[in-house]
């Protein structure tokens, strides 16, 4: 068992790590998709959710009209004290048109809507996404407990090792060798601080509600890289942590088609490359393209040795192949088109909350009659 520290704080788990934290003032922000509705895994995250017993539970939901209503009956079957935030409801989206917050929906922008709800709720915010299988009840006390030791902002990191297979491999072969190819050319802080991250992509963070209302938040799949570039410029190394959450089973994609690897790719670059942008950080992006294959090449020969040791399967061709479709996500960002953060915007949470529950409360009633 290691204990190294990195550049930011890292808190192991040794043997069932399950320390004391302040729940009594914690909102858990949960992301689900009508697609993810009634799944094992999301119903697993709720009713342990509903053990555990936070402050408050928001669920950021996105579906269409004619599922709200089922989503809506089936956590209330479930019995956790969540509230439902219906992130694209006609009301919300006409509401985000008024303040010139229209524009692409995603995950990203449900996070951002729901962590408005949760920060004007409870002083602090734990986020985690709903398609883990081996989620448990120590997860939000181990994701709080450095906010109550001075810290500001607190990462998840953990191993995707599923049926003898290492899986994460966005992260293992994009995120991860981009950030090192970039290490190679520059000194910046910001570059040293996203890889001082050991799972960079992980959806689950916390935070404090006064970093919560500093962020801004990319609309897509780029919402992980483009908050940790937000928690450099808030929180920075001292203020932020990262903390062991164990071995993840999560549901998994794949790399061509919509929704899948390679697209999810394109969003993560672009978030990327818009933080090294904001920290002024030039990048030379043909140069780059050639020295990430080089570096993801030399990972992928480090994971089949690690799969090897470990007597794992491993598709050492299958990830090179990968590693070639992933390249061509190397590339200048485009519009910038995040949200802003909730100390920047006449948007009042207290609006998003009462447009969603109307919406919702319609949808239901509908049904009901």
């Amino acid at each position: 068992m290691e204990y190294v520290q990195e550049r930011v704080a890292t808190l192991h788990d040794f043997d069932g790590a399950a320390p004391a934290a302040p729940l009594d003032r914690t909102t858990v922000v949960v992301p689900l998709t009508a697609r993810d509705h009634a799944s094992l895994a999301a119903e697993h995250v709720l009713t342990t959710l509903d053990d555990v017993d936070p402050a408050s539970v928001v669920v950021a939901l996105r579906a269409d009209p004619g599922n709200v209503a089922e989503v809506h009956e089936w956590v209330r079957s479930l019995g956790v004290d969540a509230e439902l935030c219906w992130c694209n409801a006609p009301t919300v989206d006409s509401l985000l048109a008024d303040y010139g917050l229209d524009g692409a929906a995603g995950k990203g922008r449900d996070v951002w809507l729901a962590l408005g709800v949760a920060a004007s709720m409870d002083e602090f915010v734990v986020v985690h996404d709903a398609d883990a299988t081996t989620y448990g009840p120590e997860h939000v006390p181990r994701l709080c407990f450095p906010l109550a030791h001075d810290y500001s902002f607190v990462k998840g990191y953990y191993a995707r090792v599923e049926n003898r297979r290492l899986y994460g491999r966005l992260c293992r072969l994009f995120y991860e060798p981009v950030v090192a190819a970039l290490d190679e050319t520059t000194d910046a802080d910001v570059v040293d601080y996203l890889g001082a991250f050991r799972y960079g992509l992980a959806g689950e963070f916390a935070a404090t509600s006064d970093v919560v209302r500093q962020l801004r938040a990319q609309r897509g799949w780029g919402l992980e890289v483009g908050t940790l570039g937000e928690a450099f410029s808030v929180a920075g190394f001292a203020g932020s942590a990262q903390v062991d959450l164990g071995v993840h089973e999560h549901d998994h994609r794949s790399v061509s088609g919509p929704a899948g690897l390679s697209d999810m790719a394109d969003e993560v670059a672009d978030a990327l490359f818009r933080v090294l942008a904001d920290a002024e950080v030039a990048v030379d992006y043909d140069a780059l393209r050639e020295r990430y294959r080089e570096t993801a090449r030399r990972y992928v020969d480090g994971y089949a040795l690690d799969a090897a040791f470990n007597g794992l399967e491993y598709d050492r061709p299958g990830e090179r192949e990968q590693v070639d479709a992933y390249a061509g996500a190397i590339a200048r960002p485009g519009e910038d088109d995040r949200l802003p953060a909730w100390a920047e915007t006449d948007l009042s949470a207290r609006a998003v909350r009462a447009a969603a529950g109307e919406a919702l409360d319609g949808a239901t009633e509908t049904t009901r009659d």
